[in-house]
């Protein structure tokens, strides 16, 4: 059988990584001169979206990613290890049914990372995760819902610390 994922020549894809097969035709995509190092795995779970990593991009080990709504990772993204992509979401409300019965809730659009993120060590992305271009997120953060450009969050709910600037904006560029 032809491997599904489509994978640039010049991307770097550790023989030690779990990139699973899905059984419902959703793909892994992953852009020129990304990395995904070892331990990192790729679970076509819950839904029909793909998992697309940009050019540029790393993911570190020890992450895991449900491909469930999607996951679309933008260009020069960088991704400490031990984070979780979590676009499923298991049905639970029926206290009737056992929850490994019930399926999954709806989708809330997936995750989607634009250009230049960095993504501190475990942090978690929900399913509805939209981070701005340039964003941070600080190491063990919870991430569900919009992270506008050039802000650094942190914490559990998380907040804004700080917002990026310019090294034009403080006077020091070259």
């Amino acid at each position: 059988m032809a491997d599904p994922h489509q994978i640039d020549p010049t991307a770097t894809i550790s023989p030690l990584c779990d990139l699973e097969r899905s059984s419902r035709g959703s793909r892994l995509t992953v852009g020129p001169r990304a990395l995904i190092d070892a331990f990192v795995k790729v679970k076509f779970v819950g839904g029909l979206g793909d998992v697309a990593l940009g050019a540029d991009s790393h993911i570190n080990s020890g992450c895991v990613i449900y491909s469930g709504a999607g996951v679309t990772i933008g260009q020069g993204v960088r991704i400490a290890a031990n984070c979780t992509f979590a676009t499923p979401n298991h049905a639970y409300m029926d206290r009737d049914t056992p929850i490994r019965l019930q399926g999954f809730l709806p989708d809330r659009g997936g995750i989607v990372i634009e250009d230049d993120v960095w993504i501190g060590a475990n942090c978690v992305l929900l399913d509805g995760a939209l981070i701005r271009t340039g964003a941070v997120i600080a190491a063990g953060t919870v991430v569900r819902g919009e992270v506008l450009a050039w802000h650094v969050v942190g914490g559990n709910p998380w907040r804004t610390i700080k917002t990026r600037v310019s090294a034009r904006q403080e006077g020091n560029a070259p």
